[in-house]
């Protein structure tokens, strides 16, 4: 591989370990999946940007969505550039870290969002787009990819009460930054820019019409991305129609993704997202302890001297059922919400324990 070429991929994140994995395939070529639009893909090779698609035996092999190439993934390809006819990308390297959810719809399959991502900006508006139970499964989500995190406020400017809104999600962003941004002042998105470090990469992911795309064109430092104003019950309105990798003028990388209208969880990690009520839970006088009516219930006394928020104690045991459902088939699915249901207090227990040892593996 020339020096051009070393240019070309370093500035979206090649490094020494992907080289050497490349190198055990000398008859292919290393390039990074930039945009991806059904079965079509364009990919940044050695010699720039070309169209790509799968080869058949990659097709013949992939069992689910996550076996296709996604944005950000680095993979080999048959050619140096398209000018022959579209590169065949003939193998996906080992992902490092994945945002991965459950696919819009009733099946069960899941979807990956964007591929070796090293920060994950959660974007979310100070408006009607405000949501901590969303935000929640956002993180659970997020933790579980490996990436790390960052809350990003956006539409400051839209806030009545600015301080509320951040104790709140603070409550619910345990560990994690949280910036505030706004697309009215000319530095408004400067706390998102001390993040983009050279070869690094940063995915964007929220609600429709909550920013995300304003934010990638201030860095960088034109309108590239299509953006729409507001709709007047302040909802968001969806602009960005696929995901795409962009390389900023500072030489870090940022994935663009399409607002998500629904969230469902695939994988998620609670126990970095709830950190709190898992160690009040670890006090708890039974170690089975459903957090409901049992005598010695940490968690409800934390409940109950204003230290834990009830709605969120709701939301994770909602999403513990969520996560211990996943991987049924419908009628799997149905048999065990209906089982739930008829057994009680006994059942939920046993069901609870079917969902930590299934999360487990």
């Amino acid at each position: 591989m020339n020096h051009s070429a070393l240019s070309t991929l370093s500035s979206v994140g090649l490094d020494e370990d992907l080289l050497r994995q490349a190198s055990q395939y000398p008859d292919c070529f290393l390039a990074r999946v930039s945009v991806q639009h059904k079965e079509h893909y364009r990919v940044i090779g050695e010699n720039g940007e070309m169209q790509a698609v799968i080869s058949g035996k990659l097709g013949y092999l992939a069992a689910d969505a996550p076996d296709y190439p996604a944005v950000g993934d680095w993979v080999l390809v048959d050619r140096q550039d398209d000018s022959g006819g579209n590169a065949i990308i003939r193998q996906i390297l080992p992902r490092r870290t994945v945002f991965r959810r459950k696919a819009a719809g009733a099946g069960v399959h899941g979807q990956i969002v964007a591929a070796n991502i090293d920060h994950l900006f959660i974007c979310m508006a100070l408006n009607q787009d405000f949501s901590l139970r969303r935000l929640e499964r956002y993180l659970a989500i997020a933790w579980d990819s490996g990436a790390i995190p960052v809350v990003v406020l956006t539409k400051t400017d839209l806030c009545d009460d600015l301080d509320a809104r951040l104790a709140e999600t603070r409550n619910s962003a345990l560990g994690v930054d949280i910036l505030l941004t706004t697309a009215l002042d000319d530095d408004g998105y400067l706390p998102v820019a001390q993040y983009l470090q050279p070869g690094k990469t940063v995915a964007f992911v929220g609600s429709s019409g909550v920013g995300k795309s304003t934010l990638i064109n201030r860095l960088l430092g034109e309108n590239r991305l299509e953006t729409l104003e507001i709709a007047q019950d302040g909802t968001g309105r969806h602009t960005t129609t696929y995901r795409q990798l962009i390389v900023l003028p500072g030489g870090a990388v940022v994935i663009d993704t399409p607002g998500m209208r629904e969230l469902q969880l695939d994988s998620g990690d609670l126990g970095q997202t709830f950190a709190d009520i898992e160690e009040f839970a670890s006090e708890c006088r039974f170690a089975d302890c459903n957090h409901e009516r049992e005598p010695g219930c940490a968690v409800q006394q934390a409940i109950a001297a204003g230290r834990l928020d009830e709605s969120r104690l709701a939301s994770y045991k909602k999403l513990q059922i969520e996560l211990g459902y996943q991987g049924l088939s419908a009628r799997q699915l149905e048999q065990e919400k209906i089982s739930r249901m008829m057994s009680g207090v006994g059942g939920i227990k046993q069901f609870r324990a079917i969902v930590k040892n299934r999360n487990k593996r």
